[in-house]
């Protein structure tokens, strides 16, 4: 059987068993040890009764005749019991010669050991755990009636040596066949014990524990082998009540699992089912917001507002893409002035990318020092956490780029990322909607030829001019431009030599006004100019200024016409010190224009009171393009 105590029998074996035998062991051994003891005690109370005995002798009297101390010789060469128990029984001299014995044939002999046992000192004894040695000195005050000195002189000596009695060698052998008898006794008890705990203790438990480690892997229906009524059979017994009652609990968990797996899956099927309703109603807002208007500016602006306020994305903005094809910060949340209308080249950082790719470009960290857009920068202004870039595609036309930015890192979802890039087909149909309205307009509102305002914008903007000059009471002044001899010029040259002079013209006074000033194509070959807040000299030296561009600038040099150069006759009319009302205004402003052609062309005139009256134009508004107008008929 192994050593060790890794069993419940082993232990109780172990625990019950070997202290058993330990006692016995000791038990044993002190007995054993008492028993030399009173051995050693009962030899050496023998020793002295016998050399006492052997002394007293000495005195007993000697018979007639005979020897002296007759009686010693004779108890010496007897066979008595007591003598038969000593080893060395002798009768010294003082000089250590043997006087009498047990033995007769060391009887005259010097005793082998004489030195030692006639030193001087008094009588001795001397036990050990085998025999025990006595010496007694002879010669006393009886012993002076044959010996005179024997009062002050040792005579002789009784030297005796008795071995270990035979009781005792049979009590050793009987104590040493005791402990071998308790040995075998005890390993007997352990086996029995030992066969006893394994039968009925250690198998039982093994079985039971096997059982119970199967139970802990999950083996819930697994069941302990009960046999008879003891407490192991019962615990056995308890322990398949608990499987039982584990199993039936298992089967609900089971039962509750699936149970919440399906509750789980429907709540997950209504999460996303709500997500992709938030997703769609998002899409909803966008769609309308941006249909709602026609205007770009207006249309940028919602969205920026929108796109942050729904998606919770701080940092938003729109790129559009310019006409000189880079793409322009249009619109940013939240609100960077100094950051509108900073341009990117294609393919130069994300948003770049993006639309050189025409693809979605997404950077989970712009910090990530492998990443190229970390190097190149991505949205201006910003340098952590991620960026998305989603192209507005129209008809495989760029229209520009959406950035988003959050400061977490890898912060965009992959079902955000569908989301975002219909946001952003949703805005590209809506920037592309609102580019085709807004050229509509321009078309309706310009002049296709010239490519400045037309006749119907000339006066709405006139209109906004003179209600601020009526409102603010400031000077307002408008200028009637027409070309000199421009049928001469159709005649000569051809219709496409007349368009030409007429973008040219329009090219020299465009250069040369302010922005706040509007130039505009009246009609024909005539232009009308708005200056806000000039007065009526400084609108005459202004069309004076005009007046001398158009007769030195070079690409209007024209052989066909009198002087070889395209000139310029000009009008000048200004509010309120000619008119108060918009069309008495352009009506002054012609009657001025008919007295430069009168006065010869290629001149300026300042409109004064009565010119509108004269015999040869037609009073009121004319018609430049109606050829029948006299007003037509004089300027040609």
């Amino acid at each position: 059987m192994a050593l060790g105590l890794d069993t419940v029998g082993r232990k109780l074996l172990w625990s019950v068993a070997l202290p058993g035998l330990l006692a016995a062991l000791l038990g044993l051994g002190y007995f054993w040890r008492e028993a030399q003891i009173a051995a050693r005690d009962a030899t050496h109370d023998e020793a002295m009764a016998l050399a006492e005995f052997v002394a007293t002798t000495f005195r007993l009297p000697t018979p007639e005749g005979l020897p002296p101390h007759f009686p010693v010789t004779e108890l010496m060469q007897s066979d008595a019991r007591l003598l038969r128990s000593s080893t060395e029984l002798n009768i010294l001299s003082p000089d250590g010669g043997i006087r009498w014995s047990v033995s007769p044939r060391e009887v005259g002999t010097r005793h082998p050991d004489a030195e030692r046992l006639t030193a001087p000192g008094p009588q001795w004894a001397r036990s050990d755990a085998h025999e025990t040695e006595v010496l007694r000195s002879l010669g006393e005050k009886t012993c002076e009636g044959c010996h005179p000195d024997a009062q002050g002189t040792r005579v002789g000596m009784v030297h005796l040596r008795v071995s270990e009695p035979v009781v005792h060698r049979e009590l050793t052998h009987a104590l040493g066949a005791a402990f071998v008898a308790v040995l075998v006794l005890g390993a007997m008890l352990i086996v029995a014990t030992g066969t006893s705990l394994h039968f009925f203790l250690t198998r039982p438990l093994r079985r039971l524990t096997t059982a119970m480690l199967r139970a802990e892997e999950g083996d819930f229906l697994v069941r302990a082998e009960v046999r008879g009524t003891d407490e192991i059979s019962r615990l056995g017994s308890a322990f398949n009540a608990m499987l039982a009652r584990i199993t039936s609990m298992k089967a609900e968990e089971i039962d509750t699992h699936r149970d919440l797996q399906v509750t789980k899956w429907k709540l997950s099927l209504k999460e996303e089912l709500e997500e992709r309703i938030a997703e769609l109603a998002l899409l909803f807002d966008v769609a309308r917001s941006v249909n709602s208007t026609i205007e770009l500016s207006e249309l940028l602006s919602r969205v920026t507002r929108l796109v942050p306020e729904r998606l919770h994305i701080p940092d938003f903005s729109i790129m559009l893409v310019n006409a000189e094809g880079l793409l322009e910060i249009k619109s940013i949340f939240p609100e960077h002035p100094e950051l509108e209308g900073m341009t990117v080249q294609p393919g130069e950082g994300a948003s770049g990318r993006a639309a050189e790719l025409q693809r979605v470009v997404y950077v989970p960290d712009i910090k990530d020092p492998s990443s190229a857009f970390a190097r190149n920068g991505l949205m201006p202004g910003h340098d952590t956490g991620a960026v998305l870039c989603i192209p507005m595609v129209h008809m495989d036309s760029v229209l520009g780029v959406l950035n988003f930015r959050r400061p977490e890192i890898a912060s965009f979802a992959p079902e955000e990322l569908e989301l975002l890039t219909a946001v952003a087909d949703q805005a590209a149909t809506a920037v592309k909607n609102a580019m085709l309205h807004a050229e509509a307009v321009k078309l309706t509102m310009t002049d296709p030829l010239t490519g400045v305002p037309n006749r119907r914008h000339l006066f709405a903007r006139l209109e906004l001019e003179v209600a601020r000059a009526q409102r603010f009471g400031t000077p307002m002044s408008i200028l009637m431009v027409d070309i000199d001899h421009f049928k001469k010029l159709n005649d000569a040259a051809g219709h496409r030599a007349g368009d030409e002079t007429l973008r040219k013209v329009c090219d020299v006074l465009r250069a040369r006004l302010r922005k706040v000033d509007t130039l505009a194509r009246y009609g024909g070959e005539e232009f009308m100019l708005v200056l806000s807040n000039v007065s009526k000299n400084d609108a005459f030296e202004v069309a004076e200024k005009l007046r001398r561009s158009i007769m030195e600038a070079p690409q209007l040099a024209a052989p066909t016409q009198p002087g070889g150069h395209i000139t310029v006759s000009i009008g000048v009319a200004t509010m309120p010190a000619d008119s108060t009302s918009q069309d008495t205004l352009v009506d002054c402003a012609d009657a001025a224009l008919y007295a430069s052609k009168r006065a010869g062309r290629n001149s300026v005139t300042a409109y004064s009171s009565g010119m509108e009256l004269h015999p040869g134009r037609e009073r009121g508004l004319s018609r430049p393009n109606d050829p029948s107008s006299p007003t037509s008929i004089a300027k040609a």
